[in-house]
């Protein structure tokens, strides 16, 4: 097996304190999964925003190809059985990987993931119907999303936890890396892909089809090291697998579920809605006679802003703090669309400056929110509970993004007067005013963990269960927890603790 390899290893992996605290271990196969943890927990991530940025250029496919048969009804739907699935997927799988584990729950959200995408490449309609072909595309879409929301909880709270044994004190900028920025560059892929099938002049339906297959396999090549992975250590010590007591949790958390799940809400509710703003920019430099291949570049233009940002964020959060980053996008992100929503009007004139000034918008969003929400839900709650209130906090953004999705084109109506760019700028101010409540939420709701080990927080839910009379023997994989509190001589303990790790994960 190759969990026996470990003996051969020097006993340098083996670090014993010389005051009375817990000797810390880190078996050589424990810090290899580790390194796999954080690389291909958030690897995997880039289809996710892949599959959710494609869906743009694939819904020009199909109008070019079935004209009025694709109706605004029906591209909704679609569209609305991915972000319910999301919900459903970070619900659900937030509860699987903390009461079975983050191994398991990244397995089945891998699977959920290769398995929506390849059902989304090969759709048909029975009989040949069409309105058979777009309900079977809405529910492989579904299937998709909650893989994809799943992906977040899951994947999440693996690479948090495990970022820590990879790079001691630059948990922020490692977790950003691998699960936001990668995130974003499934974006930008997302552009990229179909451009170059439509530069070599390929038909919509190759295109449409091969561009839902080609997200397959980002979760394909991280399958098997995902198989190959082990609960990180933090979450062998410190979960809670039964008898767990959310009221009480609840009790504790409730202000910071209010900061995550409110800020993500906020953000969400800016986000989504604002990609309304994208067709204006693709109507005033492409027009009625716009190719597919102009739309992709300039999709490709728009979501390449996201990386810098992103990149700022990581590098930022461990820098000045996630709280200060968080509240400082939001702040300046809100200014800058209020600016812009004021000379609206003035700026669609000078449109290089709107393009350029929207992506900036743009950035500002992934450096503040984008790059810190993830990372705050991600260490701000104890190991137990990790990935439940991950999921809360997700799914409440999904619920911004439904919401505003629904009350921004009803405002655009009722704010145009019969000017739809007077209403465009107006609706610009108000979202940009939400974008600032957001960066109060963050200020005062959520608290920064920069110099914290997650660690401490586990400790100190530990004491807040047992001052109400909880059993705390619930902790912990078998016997995974008393091992790291018990002395033994140096090899003896490294081989043990990495075979405790091996058999029980």
């Amino acid at each position: 097996m190759e969990n026996e390899e470990h003996v051969d290893h020097p006993v340098s992996a083996v670090v014993i304190p010389d005051n009375d605290s817990d000797i810390t271990l880190t078996p050589p196969r424990t810090r290899i999964s580790a390194i796999f943890g954080v690389i291909f927990s958030g690897f995997a991530m880039m289809s996710d925003g892949y599959q959710v940025g494609v869906l743009s250029l694939v819904n020009v496919c199909f109008s070019s190809i079935y004209g009025d048969q694709f109706s605004s009804v029906i591209a909704s739907r679609i569209s609305n059985s991915l972000f319910i699935g999301c919900i459903i997927g970070q619900i659900g799988f937030g509860f699987i990987c903390d009461r079975v584990g983050r191994k398991v729950g990244m397995l089945v959200t891998t699977f959920l993931v290769i398995l929506g995408a390849a059902l989304c490449a090969g759709t048909t309609g029975r009989h040949g119907s069409l309105d058979n072909f777009f309900w079977a595309l809405t529910v492989y879409r579904g299937i998709l999303g909650v893989g994809i929301g799943g992906e977040y909880p899951c994947s999440a709270t693996s690479a948090s936890e495990a970022a820590d044994q990879v790079i001691p004190g630059k948990r922020g900028l490692l977790f950003v890396l691998v699960t936001g920025f990668v995130v974003n560059c499934g974006f930008v892929l997302s552009a990229i892909f179909p451009l170059i099938l439509g530069a070599a002049g390929c038909s919509y339906e190759v295109i449409w089809r091969t561009s839902f297959a080609f997200g397959v396999l980002p979760p394909l090549s991280v399958l098997y090291f995902r198989v190959k992975m082990t609960n990180s250590e933090v979450f062998i010590k410190h979960s809670m697998k039964k008898n767990v007591p959310y009221l009480l949790i609840i009790r504790r958390y409730w202000k910071y579920l209010l900061g995550t799940g409110g800020c993500w809400f906020f953000y969400n509710f800016i986000a989504y809605p604002f990609s309304i703003f994208s067709g204006t920019i693709f109507d005033k430099a492409l027009g009625a006679d716009g190719t597919f291949v102009q739309i992709a570049e300039w999709s490709l233009l728009l979501n390449f802003f996201y990386l810098p940002g992103s990149l700022a964020g990581a590098f930022s959060a461990d820098t000045i703090g996630r709280r200060k980053t968080g509240t400082l996008g939001f702040v300046l992100q809100g200014i800058l669309g209020i600016l812009m929503g004021i000379w609206y009007k003035n700026l669609l004139n000078v449109f290089p400056l709107f393009v350029v000034l929207y992506g900036i918008f743009l950035a500002l969003g992934e450096y503040g929110p984008g790059a810190v929400l993830s990372l705050v839900s991600a260490e701000v709650y104890p190991t137990a509970v990790r990935g439940t209130a991950y999921g809360w906090s997700a799914a409440c953004g999904k619920v911004g993004a439904f919401v505003g999705t629904s009350a921004f084109s009803p405002a655009l109506v009722r704010f145009a007067h019969g000017d739809p760019i007077l209403g465009q700028g107006r609706v610009f101010i108000l979202g940009s005013c939400l974008s600032i409540v957001g960066g109060l939420f963050a200020w005062f709701l959520i608290p920064d963990y920069t110099d914290k080990q997650l660690g401490e927080e586990d400790e100190a839910f530990r004491e807040y269960l047992a001052s109400h009379g909880f059993d705390l023997s619930n902790f912990g994989e078998g016997n995974a927890a008393k091992g790291s509190a018990t002395k033994k001589s140096g090899v003896d303990s490294a081989v043990h603790a990495e075979e405790d790790i091996a058999v029980k994960v």
